[in-house]
């Protein structure tokens, strides 16, 4: 990972501004609109990032109590899970000895559920706008040269950037090469 370069952002006139192009991906062409969609978030990653995370920041300042809640119930949600599968036998041990209290715990964790339903959606809705805001804008995005350049830059590994780490490790390293 030392070899990892993080790309400068893009000018806001190439992003967004004038000079920005925007068309509807070829939906009957997976394949080349697959091949839009990777070269743009190779590109523009450092914009889309930033983006993702301005559009999770106004989602946490309109509803700031639910998303910290939302946030703890995911990351104790986590926890819980790598707890109990690192600890089975205990746990096995513990729900035979102590039913009663299995039972109550079930019961507590389900109305906690539905108790921070809300939260969960609003935090959820934080991750999934910015997520659903960057894959519009990396369809409808026309590449351009410089666009070109820097997606087959990537491709021959003269660069690596975080974008083209993650989506190697999301299986699309042939489309990064075409």
């Amino acid at each position: 990972m030392n070899d990892v370069k993080v790309p400068d952002l893009r000018p806001f006139k190439d992003f967004l501004g004038e000079s920005a192009r925007f068309q509807a991906p070829a939906f009957n062409d997976p394949i080349r609109w697959n091949n839009r969609v990777v070269n743009n978030l190779i590109y523009y990653q450092s914009n889309y990032f930033l983006t993702a995370i301005v559009v999770f920041l106004i989602v946490g300042c309109l509803h700031p109590i639910q998303m910290i809640l939302g946030l703890g119930s995911v990351a104790a949600a986590f926890a819980g899970f790598i707890y109990l599968s690192e600890n089975k036998r205990q746990v096995r041990r513990f729900k035979q000895d102590h039913t009663f209290l299995c039972v109550l715990a079930i019961l507590a964790v389900g109305y906690f559920i539905v108790y921070i339903f809300g939260s969960l959606l609003v935090f959820l809705w934080g991750v999934a706008l910015p997520l659903a805001v960057i894959f519009i804008h990396a369809s409808l995005r026309l590449r351009n040269i410089k666009n070109k350049y820097s997606s087959t830059a990537e491709s021959f590994g003269l660069k690596r950037t975080p974008m083209g780490v993650l989506l190697t490790a999301l299986g699309q390293e042939q489309e990064v090469r075409s």
